[in-house]
């Protein structure tokens, strides 16, 4: 079904580090199995901003131009011939990844290992930020009357807790979680570890205000880190760290060594920052879970003694797969996850720069803290 003619397809495009531009791009042509999409509200992700700095994250290099976003939610505007599940003017959230469906990786049920995997604004494919993206119909979920389009936007950065939460860390009902990283991804986690029925959620991050926000939001302890000590290696530091939440969890210090008891059941570390990863190896529990989220350096230092002695199990976690999608709607659906505390930002499409720099400072103009930043489609 096709609706009246469309005006032109609007974008915000990356050209090279720093160089953005808005831009009218080529409606996106429909396969049977197809929707085109009205794209009216996108989420700022911090992929996003890194490729706008650095122009690349790992080997990811922007070549050449290309559209941002990835975080999206708008409404049908026409469907492929085959298309039965969707119609014109249904409300939807976009999983941005399109795999092959035909690799191990995809008919074992694990399709965001897809090594053929086109993902939003990850090179070369375009991204969301545009008046319409397409996406193949089951990609496109139809939200339930009770979620807004910035819900929408939101299931993607749930959708990747619900991901390393659940699917990967199993977290369950009376069990202890340390969460690294109070930015949207972490204050996520945290939801879902209690929705999940954790017992106890520790929030470590460097920022205050980021802590009594996750203490306000789904944490039960928050931990804030004391400053490095001139000339103190990172991973003495690490221990420090780590003693100074054993001793505020009331677990034994030799955790740290591996030999003590108590700890976290289950770690999940969202900054990607290697102080991080090494605090949480030290104060994960014997046998518990580690699972890395965040995106940091390349390479980091790591106690793998102590992962050893502990029997840890070391997961990463890579975007979302099957079943994540539906999960993180459907608690958000019931009212087990609020999602609107964490939008902080609205911006006009015409105002994308200015979503951009607020995300990378981390404040706004007036000096407000950034949580998660919207962008409107284009008018």
């Amino acid at each position: 079904m096709t609706p009246a003619p469309a005006p032109a397809n609007k974008s915000f495009v990356l050209r090279a580090i720093n160089d953005v531009v808005f831009e009218d791009k080529p409606i996106p042509e429909l396969g049977p199995t197809d929707v085109l999409v009205r794209i009216l509200k996108t989420g700022i992700c911090g992929s996003d901003v890194h490729f706008l700095t650095h122009g690349h994250i790992g080997d990811f290099h922007v070549r050449s131009p290309m559209v941002l976003g990835h975080e999206s939610s708008g409404v049908v505007h026409s469907t492929g011939r085959s298309v039965t599940t969707l119609t014109p003017g249904d409300r939807v959230a976009l999983e941005p990844g399109v795999t092959c469906r035909k690799c191990h990786a995809c008919k074992g049920g694990r399709y965001e290992l897809c090594p053929h995997i086109l993902f939003a604004a990850t090179p070369p494919t375009d991204g969301t930020l545009a008046r319409f993206y397409r996406v193949p119909e089951d990609l496109a979920y139809r939200l339930p009357d009770g979620l807004s389009l910035e819900d929408g936007a939101m299931m993607e950065p749930l959708s990747v807790a619900v991901h390393a939460a659940h699917t990967l860390s199993a977290v369950g009902a009376g069990h202890t979680v340390v969460v690294f990283g109070c930015g949207p991804v972490g204050l996520l986690c945290m939801a879902v570890a209690r929705t999940l029925g954790a017992a106890a959620i520790l929030a470590v991050d460097i920022q205050p205000s980021r802590l009594a926000f996750a203490r306000e939001y789904a944490a039960t302890h928050t931990y804030l880190p004391p400053r490095m000590r001139e000339g103190e290696p990172r991973v003495e530091y690490s221990r420090r760290c780590a003693e100074g939440i054993c001793e505020l969890m009331g677990w034994a210090k030799d955790l740290v060594k591996g030999t003590g008891e108590g700890g976290a059941d289950r770690v999940l570390e969202a900054t990607g920052a290697e102080v991080c990863i090494q605090t949480g190896i030290f104060v994960a529990k014997r046998g518990g879970v580690f699972t890395q989220i965040g995106m940091g350096a390349d390479t980091a230092t790591v106690p793998i003694t102590t992962a050893l002695v502990k029997e840890l199990t070391i997961k990463g976690s890579f975007r979302y797969g099957y079943g994540d999608y539906p999960m993180a709607i459907s608690f958000a659906a019931a009212r087990k996850i609020d999602l609107a505390p964490l939008v902080t930002h609205r911006f006009a499409f015409a105002d994308a720069p200015e979503a951009f720099e607020a995300t990378k400072n981390g404040k706004d103009r007036q000096g407000k803290w950034v949580i998660k930043t919207l962008i409107d489609g284009p008018e």
